[in-house]
């Protein structure tokens, strides 16, 4: 990333498996404005499926639907699924009760 206005997003999952058999990207660097995005609005722009996900991770912790990322952060998609207790302790319980990605 050279100074222009992007994210390194990465694919998990069943989100993983689709874009393998969509032949899309399980990984890549996305040009977001430079006033943020929300993550339901980059995962649309980058045509992933809503209803398989669950969470995004920003720099390591996890959001909602609503959460803005801007240039230079890393963000990964989680699907629907994660086991119980790994949901609680990674934060997707949460995050999924703050909001609709679809």
């Amino acid at each position: 990333m050279d100074g222009n206005p992007v994210v390194e997003v990465r694919l998990f999952g069943a989100l993983y498996t689709w874009a393998s058999s969509h032949d899309a990207p399980v990984r890549a660097e996305v040009e977001v404005p430079r006033e943020g995005v929300l993550a339901r609005d980059l995962a649309v722009a980058m045509g992933l499926p809503l209803e398989l996900i669950e969470g995004v991770f920003v720099d390591g912790r996890v959001h909602g639907p609503d959460h803005l990322i801007v240039p230079g952060q890393r963000v990964a998609f989680v699907p629907k699924g994660t086991p119980g207790p790994h949901r609680v302790f990674l934060g997707l319980y949460d995050a999924g009760k703050s909001g609709s990605w679809t």
